[in-house]
């Protein structure tokens, strides 16, 4: 931990809210000497403030003690590249275009490990009208099911939402080729290029 990055960062934060030393002090009923002595790097803020200045600043406590911001070098996004995360408790699911930290239920999540399908394990993708219409031999019950299937091309990213109990039929309006995506809860995340 070095006090100056950390003071640094608090100084560039406060900054970048418009707030003086004065009304970041008054905000934390600490005195602007504090938050002066803080950003000349000659103390850190004591444990029991550094949630209340994360929270003030929207940014983690590691982030703060670090006193280093990673910001995305992602210039050019293309959806077909995008990281896909699962809670492992709740189940909630999310996609980060760059690079995120993304946690629930108190997890730090990491992005799934994308694996090509093999011939087996493919989706079945029929063109009815103007969409494709995907199904699935795959198990759905409540222990062993396709959670989520996506299509994503170079710009764009579609998400439909399966449940277990439920016959795995999903329908996505057809567009140009692109990357099939879904996430089977025992054997992890698949892709196939369609």
């Amino acid at each position: 931990m070095e006090l100056n990055k950390t003071g640094l960062l608090i100084r560039d934060l406060r900054m970048k809210m418009g707030m003086t030393q004065k009304a970041l002090a008054d905000l934390m009923n600490i005195s602007d000497k504090t938050v002066s002595k803080w950003e000349r790097g000659l103390g850190l803020p004591d444990v029991s403030l550094l949630v209340e200045l994360s929270d003030i600043f929207g940014i983690k406590v590691d982030t703060l003690l670090t006193g280093r911001m990673n910001i995305n070098d992602e210039k050019g996004v293309n959806m077909k590249n995008a990281k896909y995360f699962v809670c492992p408790t709740c189940g909630n699911l999310t996609f980060s275009t760059g690079c995120a930290e993304i946690s629930c239920c108190g997890h730090k999540l990491s992005p799934l490990e994308l694996k090509k399908a093999e011939n087996d394990e493919k989706l079945n993708v029929e063109v009815i009208e103007n969409d494709w219409f995907i199904t699935s031999d795959h198990p759905m019950t409540k222990e062993h099911y396709i959670s989520f299937v996506a299509f994503a091309t170079g710009e764009k990213l579609v998400m439909v939402k399966t449940y277990p109990e439920w016959d795995m039929n999903v329908r996505i309006q057809k567009r140009g080729h692109g990357k099939l995506v879904w996430y089977c809860t025992n054997h992890g995340l698949f892709y196939q290029l369609v």
